[in-house]
């Protein structure tokens, strides 16, 4: 109901304001407002669009979203932008006698004007054609890089986007304790901004999460879980634990207590990414031949089996003399435990001795499948504990959240026809919105952190230093991460089968873009505004350290296409694989507790019923996080797939070819998992991609 018009500006002028508002044309959600601009001289090449909106007679905000202006030229212009291409689409072909221009927006406008460039996709070597569109993209350069500032967190973190929390968080954070302090942050140019209205949650996105997060609470609540108390039997955590819940939380339920699926959730669990196999032991393990001799079995040695690519390894060394919290007052406890596996003659992964400490002595004793259902499973729970809180800090939260908010963030201060821009543009949705909130309402004093894990806040912040301080850029980058990790011929590993595909349908996409627009190494070279880029993901994401391997300036096409394709793969599918399945494999607590009551047991005689029971978390933090990981295992808002391109930024055949068979090749891949999971016990259905989101935004 406000007032909008519109000019175009051209090279040789301005055309007369045209109005788009109320009576004259409705601008309703999911309509096309046609309208005809008239000018009295000849425009030239148009350099942009202006949109000027002011209120009409509402005293209510009354925000529009534009998603963006085609502007047809009259019939017979031709091609007057020296470009080769009569349609004005960038790709240098001819869709027809009318020249077209696109100028997205993507964006809400609230009041005063809006000026949008021309959006063919173009670098800056294609740019000095022509001095206006130079110095436009110029201007536009130091605009953004004004609004999209960079801030550190925390010491050690990668840096985030400086931004206030936006309003109507789902999740108001508790008001901390007076002696809590924020990690301190340097003198900035310039005041944090309000988080713009278009990188924000829509509100019913918001009312999604608010509703779901309230319904989770009462949910726990009836269940006794935040009452205070503790479990008194195992029984109680049944009637507290049991259904309803999702196929693959009841499969767990039943099954937690199998070596087979134990050993299973390092392949196709929520964190499938850091089994290795181990050709020798390391010297802080002290695992004998004799020691697994019965899990081996008669026909085979602990020797052989090495040799065969059969062991595997789990190193939890990340986690050693990590600080710990308290929960309801009381101490909680965290093991830095090392686990061995082994490919059995069934192919089934299973835990062959378990250790948990970092440091070997009579105090650290090694667990074995032998030593009594009680010691076996007491470690084994041990296990879970480490890899809960190894996964969200370190492969959640830092190689998707935290590392996506900083490819995010340098991807917004490019310009907006910057090729590498428009193609990650659509998976950087929402990501500074779920880091904001991820840091307001998970990590402030006495939050669902606090709350629910060993770890709390003081021991987050560290880990995820450790984590960022062991980054590596082979590990985001799948082919090179397996073979490293020596799992490429496993059996039974859904994730390595899926996320393979995946990577190579992103890639191949990549590749036909980046070939679009940089036909030669050199061109990549010679790319200012693309290795300015690369440089500040190098410098904020992993602080400048050159031993992650993650690279600080790109030379040639293949460089540019395989940072791309890690960039997009984390911000979509390894974000899937690490947060869907939260929920259902920790819905059944005992197999994924987020915190443990009791110091880990000095000799293997300490290991009872009882003391299993007094180990685990409480109900508080029991119910604490299930209501948390009931909220965030789902998308919050309207689902978005990779490959939907929800803000497509791209005009021209050529991408539009590509982005088809992108599509088609996701769809292909899709069909395969959903057929393979019909025959499974315990189905994989985190890279389906229909399933997986194309940004970080839940």
């Amino acid at each position: 109901m406000a007032a909008v018009t519109l000019s175009l500006v051209g090279t040789g002028g301005q055309s007369p304001p045209c109005h788009l508002d109320w009576p004259l044309h409705r601008l309703r959600a999911g309509t096309t407002v046609v309208v005809e601009v008239t000018s009295a001289q000849p425009l030239g090449t148009l350099l942009l669009v202006r949109l000027w909106k002011e209120p009409l007679v509402s005293l209510v905000p009354d925000r529009w979203f534009c998603a963006r202006v085609t502007v047809t030229g009259p019939l017979g212009d031709g091609d007057d932008d020296g470009d080769g291409d009569d349609d004005g689409d960038g790709d240098g072909g001819d869709d027809g006698d009318v020249p077209r221009a696109t100028f997205p927006c993507y964006r809400w406008l609230e009041s005063g004007c809006l000026e949008l460039r021309e959006g063919t996709a173009r670098t800056p070597r294609e740019a000095t054609w022509e001095p206006q569109l130079l110095q436009q993209r110029q201007e536009e350069r130091r605009e953004r890089e004004e609004a999209f500032q960079w801030e550190p967190y925390a010491p050690g973190w990668p840096w985030r986007l400086r931004a206030l929390p936006p309003a109507l968080c789902p999740w108001p954070p508790p008001p901390p304790p007076p002696s809590a302090a924020s990690p301190a942050s340097p003198a900035s140019p310039s005041p944090p901004r309000q988080l713009s209205p278009s990188l924000a949650y829509p509100l019913g996105h918001r009312a999604n999460i608010a509703a779901r997060t309230a319904a989770a609470q009462i949910r726990v609540r009836l269940r006794g879980l935040r009452c205070g108390g503790s479990w008194r039997s195992f029984e109680d955590i049944r009637e507290a634990l049991e259904g309803p819940g999702t196929p693959i939380s009841e499969y767990v339920l039943r099954h937690w207590q199998d070596d087979a699926f134990f050993g299973a959730q390092y392949l196709s669990g929520v964190n499938p990414v850091l089994l290795r196999r181990c050709s020798r032991l390391p010297p802080n393990f002290p695992v004998t031949p004799p020691m697994v001799a019965p899990s081996l079995g008669p026909a085979t040695c602990l020797r052989r089996e090495m040799e065969g690519g059969r062991i595997f390894l789990a190193d939890y060394a990340l986690l050693d003399g990590l600080p710990t919290g308290r929960v309801g007052g009381e101490p909680q406890f965290l093991a830095a435990p090392l686990c061995l596996l082994w490919i059995s003659p069934g192919q089934q992964l299973l835990p062959i001795a378990i250790q948990l400490s970092q440091r070997p002595g009579p105090e650290s004793p090694i667990f074995l499948p032998g030593d009594g259902p009680w010691g076996w499973a007491l470690a084994k729970l041990w296990v879970r504990g480490a890899h809960f809180t190894l996964h969200e800090a370190v492969t959640h939260l830092l190689h998707t959240h935290f590392l996506g908010e900083t490819f995010a963030l340098a991807t917004h201060r490019l310009p907006a026809c910057h090729p590498i821009h428009q193609l990650l543009l659509p998976h950087c949705r929402f990501t500074f919105h779920i880091n904001i909130l991820a840091r307001e309402a998970l990590l402030s004093p006495g939050a669902f952190i606090d709350q629910a894990t060993a770890v709390g806040r003081e021991g987050t912040l560290e880990l995820v230093a450790r984590g960022t301080a062991a980054l590596t850029y082979r590990e985001l980058c799948v082919p090179d991460d397996l073979e490293h990790r020596g799992v490429t011929d496993i059996p039974n590993y859904h994730y390595r089968d899926d996320a393979l595909e995946i990577w190579g349908a992103i890639e191949s996409l990549v590749e036909g873009i980046v070939a679009l627009y940089y036909p030669e190494d050199s061109d990549v070279a010679e790319d200012y505004e693309l290795q300015d880029w690369v440089g500040e993901i190098f410098t904020y994401a992993v602080l400048g350290n050159e031993k992650t391997g993650f690279p600080s300036k790109l030379c040639s096409r293949p460089e540019l296409v395989k940072f791309v394709t890690m960039i997009i793969f984390c911000c979509s599918a390894r974000h899937a694989a690490v947060n869907s399945g939260q929920y259902d494999y920790a819905a059944w607590m005992p197999n994924t507790p987020g915190t443990l009551g009791r110091p880990p047991p000095r000799r293997k005689e300490e290991a009872t019923a009882e003391l299993l029971l007094r180990t685990l978390p409480s109900p508080d933090a029991t119910g604490a996080l299930l209501a948390l990981l009931s909220v965030v295992s789902y998308e919050g808002g309207e689902p978005r797939p990779l490959g939907s391109r929800s803000e497509e930024l791209f005009s021209g055949a050529a991408p539009r070819r590509l982005l088809a068979s992108f599509r088609r090749r996701l769809a292909a891949i899709s069909h395969r998992i959903r057929q393979r999971n019909e025959g499974l016990a315990l189905p994989y259905p985190y890279l389906d991609p229909a399933c997986v989101q194309e940004s970080v935004a839940i």
